[in-house]
């Protein structure tokens, strides 16, 4: 299979995706650039390549996911991997095995690829260090979640040709988002310029030592920016009361029918769900002509495709 880079003197070395913070401009480039050599594979009448024939993939999820795990799954189908599916309820984890013991145990089975989620920051890392899998961080903590900003911003280039020098919007809980963390990396190293728009108890600490320009107001962004990126509202992650009410977040920071006559005509409406509709957003912009909500996930299982390919191919190279 032929696949469509622009560097062609640029040689992938990673074998792990831990974050996008570590990576340069010209490793997401060609991360984004393998992934439109996969995206053909799902208009196929057999979505089927070979690349990963005869290797292992264990989705390590230990907290819950829809969007992120089975799109995973089904990258790495597409690919021609066996997939090992991890269910924290249903494995020795409820027994009090540790999350090393876990992975060590998989890999004693012959496993390649650890996808992993959990909600201790630097979970990952911390695999990566003690296992001999290739490890990709699915999401950690409140760190990072790479191969969701890489499809966040496979999706602007893909509609809008370039991220350079595009304005984009992320929007809400900042401060318990790994998404935008990743999502800040992976926009302005490609040249955009990243706004942190919400109240100030959902903004982290330190932010002004961040590339990016924080705003309060939402009414203040709408007008300016190419792209607006609403998160969810984590209340699972939320301790005490970070806004007085649900009906006065959604009347500041809710993106409505009335607040987007104000946006540019070509705007991206983009959230990497599940939503909460009629907070973040109402759903007749959910569902809206500038939403591109279901070509991000659309988008996801290309870049997902092609984060798989790419570290077992330096597992290979390494030997």
């Amino acid at each position: 299979m032929a696949l469509k880079r622009k560097s062609k003197q640029f040689k992938w070395h990673r074998k792990h995706l831990l974050g996008l913070r570590e990576l340069s401009a010209e490793e997401i480039t060609y991360i984004l650039d393998t992934a439109e050599g996969f995206q053909q594979i799902s208009t196929r009448s057999v979505k089927k390549a070979p690349p990963l024939r005869g290797r292992v993939v264990v989705n390590l999820f230990f907290e819950d996911s829809t969007r992120t795990r089975n799109s995973f799954a089904l990258a790495a189908s597409r690919l021609s991997a066996d997939v090992i599916e991890f269910t924290k309820k249903a494995s020795s984890v409820s027994k009090g095995e540790t999350l090393l013991d876990t992975a060590k145990n998989l890999e004693a089975m012959g496993i390649d690829i650890v996808v992993v989620r959990h909600n201790a920051g630097g979970a990952s890392r911390f695999l990566s260090r003690s296992i001999n899998a290739c490890v990709i961080n699915a999401g950690d903590g409140f760190c990072e979640h790479p191969t969701q900003a890489l499809l966040d911003v496979y999706t602007i280039r893909k509609l809008k040709g370039t991220l350079k020098g595009l304005k984009i919007a992320i929007v809400g809980d900042i401060a318990h988002s790994r998404v935008a963390r990743s999502d800040m990396w992976a926009m302005t190293k490609l040249g955009a310029e990243v706004i942190f728009v919400g109240p100030p108890t959902l903004m982290p600490g330190q932010v002004e030592q961040l590339p990016v320009t924080v705003s309060y107001s939402l009414d203040e962004v709408i007008e300016k920016v190419d792209v607006i990126n609403m998160l969810r509202i984590q209340f699972e992650r939320l301790g005490g009361n970070p806004f007085p009410s649900v009906r006065e977040y959604s009347h500041y920071f809710g993106l409505t029918v009335e607040r987007m006559k104000k946006a540019k005509p070509d705007i991206l409406v983009m959230h990497p769900g599940p939503i909460n509709r009629g907070l973040e957003m109402e759903s007749e912009v959910a569902d809206g002509s500038n939403s591109v909500i279901l070509e991000q996930v659309k988008n996801g299982l290309a870049v997902r495709m092609a984060v798989l390919f790419l570290v077992n191919q330096a597992a290979a190279q390494k030997g």
